[in-house]
């Protein structure tokens, strides 16, 4: 594996293709937000055959924090449905690994741990409607300051299925008081990527008891005339996955997301070649 020697920066022009390709041969390691504008980007939760279903029963109970864009065959590190070209043990720029509920370590390829009984579901992550909302002149605050979108616990039960249960994680982001109703219709249009907010203005309301020390991501500044807007994310079955205390489950880091190569405002159509 290469040392690390591109740059978030390097990679704001590149296609899914070329970032995935950095990736994969380890030139990059750093989050996803902001690079491939257009493409849809994805959350990842690998887990053995024997739990999947009730876990794709728990997305379909919740699909705003879950919202299924591709599944694998089992044993299959492929995704034709998201790219030709997707190998999903090594495209992602950080993977977590857990065994029975503990985090076991953070990596930049899973291929020694795959094994022929895993499968593969890739969930819309925000991180897609946020080209959106820039298209829009509307402000996304840890994109301009180069960090990683701020994600918090709340208090928003889910609805179980099986051993999988929890509450729901969601992103933060500050918009400006006369935007907000742009940015919730706006991000109504991505249903694949969490679509409309779940919550805006107090925390508290939703369980959060300091934007400041979010956890996940960066915190980021909430300017006078802005309110913060909440949406449903992706981490969420992140957590749910934790507590059912599986053998062993696969996912992405937070904001270290898969890119593929379906347009973020498409269905998931791409076909395998012939």
């Amino acid at each position: 594996m290469n040392s690390i020697t591109v740059s978030h920066s390097d990679l704001k022009s590149s296609s899914g293709e070329q970032v995935r390709a950095a990736i994969r041969s380890g030139s990059y390691d750093g989050h996803t937000a902001g690079l491939a504008a257009g493409k849809l980007q994805c959350n990842l939760a690998i887990l053995p055959e024997e739990y999947a279903l009730d876990f794709l029963r728990f997305c379909q109970r919740n699909p705003k924090p879950c919202p299924v864009v591709g599944v694998s065959d089992t044993g299959s590190p492929n995704l034709p449905t998201l790219g030709h070209n997707i190998d999903i043990r090594s495209d992602v720029s950080k993977y977590r690994i857990f065994r029975d509920g503990v985090l076991n370590g953070e990596v930049m390829d899973v291929s020694d741990v795959w094994s022929d009984d895993l499968v593969t579901v890739a969930l819309g992550c925000s991180f897609t409607f946020e080209n959106a909302l820039l298209r829009n002149d509307i402000p996304v605050r840890h994109i301009e300051t180069g960090r990683n979108v701020p994600m918090f616990r709340s208090n928003i039960d889910l609805a179980p299925a099986g051993r999988f249960a929890g509450q729901m994680v969601v992103t933060m982001r500050p918009i400006p008081e006369e935007q907000v109703a742009q940015a919730k219709a706006i991000s109504s249009k991505f249903p694949q990527a969490h679509g409309s907010p779940i919550a805006v203005g107090d925390p508290s309301q939703i369980g959060i008891a300091d934007l400041s020390k979010p956890d996940w991501g960066d915190a980021v500044e909430v300017r006078a005339g802005e309110i913060p807007v909440y949406w449903a994310c992706g981490v969420t079955p992140q957590n749910v996955l934790l507590d059912a205390k599986l053998p062993i489950c696969i996912t992405h880091s937070p904001g270290h997301m898969l890119i593929s190569d379906v347009a973020e405002d498409a269905e998931t159509t791409i076909l395998p070649k012939n």
